[in-house]
């Protein structure tokens, strides 16, 4: 099988199909495959941060299927808009059902994600494949080399976190919540299930962090609870107000590069191979 790469600094495969990838001044995503006789089954891998992105994955899906290739599938590590996985007050759209609705018109033989949001995401998709996060969790979790307690920041997140404790042999969780309000998107306030964490090394798993300001204010809870040593594990790394922002509370984050690559201090980016 062979691997066309979109965006050339994601390369989860060896080789890539070579191309040539341009806008137009009108804003238009082109794309032009330079090989000939490239096979009957391709892999097409895209980071999708915009709906330019999306755009690119349509149009490289058109070229292929006009040179004939049979079976194309996608790896879309980080899936868009899936934390829009449901209408929380009138007038907003279902998103996350936009883009799944726009992979599957494709048809493609196989859609290939990792650590979606929720149940929703994969249940919109056809012929998916999802790759959970539990040996990300395990390579960053030997890299740390010291007895932990996972923490779940939120209700959303305890059935996942339960299957990586799971997996990892029944690693000790701690239940977290927090409220939002669901017009503003304001969190108002933190709550940790635990009233003496003993100075134990604190490990956050979350699949996102956007801003960071979840992980902040849990953070500042863990400490009044005596946590000791503070890590963050996040499979998708937004940091959309940049890292520096969690930089402060935690003394390491980890993440992948299934959104982009980040090469900071205190930042430890384990690549998707």
């Amino acid at each position: 099988m062979k691997y066309l790469h979109l965006d050339p600094a994601f390369t989860p495969y060896k080789e890539s199909i070579v191309f040539e990838a341009f806008v137009f001044n009108g804003g238009e995503p082109h794309i032009k495959i330079l090989e000939q006789n490239i096979g009957e089954e391709i892999t097409i891998t895209h980071r999708i941060n915009s709906f330019n992105d999306l755009g690119l994955l349509l149009i490289a899906t058109d070229a292929l299927k006009r040179m004939d290739v049979k079976i194309i599938n996608v790896f879309i590590p980080y899936f868009p808009a899936a934390r829009q996985d449901r209408v929380m007050v009138a007038g907003e759209s279902l998103s996350v059902k936009v883009y799944a609705d726009c992979i599957n018109a494709q048809q493609y033989n196989q859609v290939t994600i990792f650590d979606p949001h929720s149940e929703v995401t994969p249940a919109l998709l056809n012929n998916v494949k999802v790759i959970h996060n539990y040996d990300f969790v395990k390579q960053c979790l030997d890299t740390i080399n010291e007895n932990v307690l996972l923490i779940s920041p939120d209700g959303g997140a305890l059935k996942k976190i339960y299957k990586v404790s799971e997996y990892l042999g029944g690693i000790e969780v701690v239940e977290c919540s927090k409220k939002r309000d669901v017009k503003t998107g304001q969190l108002s306030g933190f709550t940790v299930y635990q009233e003496d964490l003993q100075g134990k090394h604190c490990v956050i798993v979350d699949d996102i962090c956007d801003g960071g300001g979840t992980f902040l204010g849990l953070a500042k809870a863990l400490k009044d609870k005596n946590a000791g040593t503070l890590s963050l594990i996040v499979s998708h790394g937004i940091f959309s107000k940049g890292t520096a922002v969690v930089q402060q509370s935690f003394d390491t984050v980890y993440t992948t590069n299934s959104f982009r690559d980040i090469t900071e201090e205190k930042v430890v980016q384990i690549p998707i191979q």
